[in-house]
């Protein structure tokens, strides 16, 4: 029978269990993911090789005729032969299949399971019969993308259990959903996350678009990771999800961008990023040479490359493109570099919206962040203006951490798209305004949230007071009295 979502998500959280005690828990997604694409690409493989077999003229031993073609040794029935250096064994398939698929070069071989102080192999053989129980093939599974969205269930409870270093690779799923609805992709379009981590943004453009009825397929996806091991979790979730022509890049976006076309930066429709707040090490060094001009308006200090990434990232839009991204709030009002950096955007007048977000949404931080709205061409009614929301006071709380409800993003996106005032809410400033300020864009100087308090009548409290103490003294008679009526005697 076809697994259910909710069947296979909670199948493969078990594995989870299986390393604990092994291993820290931020380490669990490298292997378990790693696992988990290599028993989906052993059921697809199955599944081909056997309508294959039905084909005339068809060589099932023929690697060109499947998507990824898995060698003996990497095939899940080798592997459960396997008693004795089991990691080994699993590295060894990871080598056979990226050697056989050159999409997938670099993806699994960073990955390494031959380390039996950490997965001895008594660990590994339970972790491959755990996988063993369930078939991923397509015929398997319901709906197209069900694994894909079991995946970001992972990534999800992954980053939710590594907690702090769950930052690093996981946006929180309502924070991107925002983003994707601010920034409204279409198909046809390219579309750049600089900062992808594991890849989440990209794929709910994907659904965003699907969503309202434009072509998946129709759409032009990259990006560029750092951390190899997050880079290689984004691969596979973009292989899962069936975003195979996705590019996805390795490297440090500031010091070394990928995403260049003869010698010049790509340009893109919709720039969408949650970077590292506050990197101290950003890269200063080779921004003072950089060749792309991309830091036009300042360098930023060195402790704090927020608006390096911005920079950035205003420079890979096209003429028509817009930006969205997560900000501290200290880029808001921070002097000096940071400041004439916020003055150069402004008088250049591509910020669009600045949107203040509850606290403690992020992993690995409790300060308040903002999302950053730039834009190449504003419409009329949006120039020189900036639109300001405050949005820090909806959301659901939760014990270690809030979250954005369906209707707080939706509030926020209707906001943006009326762009006009709400009482103690939002409002549309002037550049003159914010220019006379400064270039401050801290969100309270603009949108007033103070709420009156109701005049105390003090006159009516005392005599509410004075009948409660009447009230008081008539009990107590009561209750002495009762007392006495027992033989208590009191003075």
């Amino acid at each position: 029978m076809a697994l259910t979502l909710q069947e296979l998500e909670s199948h493969l959280w078990e594995s989870a269990n299986i390393l604990r005690g092994s291993i820290d828990s931020a380490d669990y997604k490298n292997y378990i993911f790693g696992l988990l694409f290599l028993k989906r690409l052993n059921d697809v493989f199955e599944e081909e090789r056997d309508a294959l077999q039905n084909i005339p003229g068809a060589d099932p031993d023929e690697p060109v005729e499947y998507q990824f073609f898995v060698p003996e040794r990497a095939r899940w029935s080798y592997l459960r032969t396997i008693a004795v250096n089991v990691g080994e064994a699993i590295n060894k398939a990871f080598e056979a299949l990226e050697e056989q698929n050159r999409r997938l070069e670099g993806v699994l071989v960073s990955i390494d399971f031959n380390n039996k102080d950490r997965l001895p192999d008594q660990v590994l053989l339970r972790l491959l019969a755990h996988f063993s129980q369930i078939r991923i093939g397509n015929r398997d599974l319901p709906e197209p993308d069900m694994l894909g969205r079991a995946y970001e269930y992972l990534i999800a409870q992954f980053a939710d259990d590594a907690g702090k270093k769950g930052g690093e690779f996981y946006t929180p799923r309502g924070v991107v959903q925002l983003l994707v609805a601010l920034l409204q992709p279409e198909e046809g379009m390219r579309i750049c996350d600089p900062t992808v981590g594991s890849g989440g943004m990209l794929i709910e453009s994907v659904h965003y678009i699907e969503a309202h009825g434009g072509n998946a397929k129709n759409v032009s996806l990259y990006g560029q990771e750092k951390n190899l091991n997050t880079w290689s979790i984004c691969k596979m979730n973009m292989l899962l999800h069936g975003l195979l022509d996705a590019r996805i890049d390795k490297g440090d976006t500031i010091r070394d961008p990928k995403l260049v076309d003869h010698g010049e930066l790509m340009l893109f429709d919709r720039v969408i990023a949650n970077p590292p707040f506050s990197l101290k090490n950003w890269g200063r060094e080779a921004a003072e040479h950089d060749p792309y001009g991309r830091f036009k308006y300042s360098l930023p200090p060195k402790s704090y490359g927020d608006l390096a990434f911005v920079q950035h990232m205003v420079a890979t839009l096209n003429v028509t493109g817009r930006l969205g991204v997560v900000m501290p709030h200290g880029i808001l009002f921070r002097g000096n570099s940071e400041q004439h950096i916020r003055q150069g955007l402004l008088e250049d007048d591509l910020i669009d919206a600045v949107i203040g977000l509850p606290p403690n949404l992020f992993y690995g931080t409790g300060i308040p962040a903002a999302i950053l709205i730039i834009r190449k061409a504003k419409p009329e009614s949006h120039r020189h203006c900036v639109l300001f929301i405050e949005a820090s006071r909806d959301f659901q709380p939760g014990k270690n951490q809030n979250s954005l409800r369906p209707e707080d993003i939706a509030k926020i996106v209707d906001a943006y798209t009326a762009y006009e005032d709400v009482e103690k809410y939002a409002r549309v400033v002037s550049i003159e305004e914010i220019r006379q300020n400064g270039y401050n864009l801290n969100i309270s100087r603009y949108v007033d949230t103070f709420e009156e308090q109701k005049a105390v009548d003090i006159g009516a409290v005392i005599r509410e007071l004075r009948e409660l103490e009447a009230q008081r003294a008539e009990l107590e008679a009561k209750m002495y009295g009762y007392l006495k009526e027992l033989g208590y005697e009191y003075e």
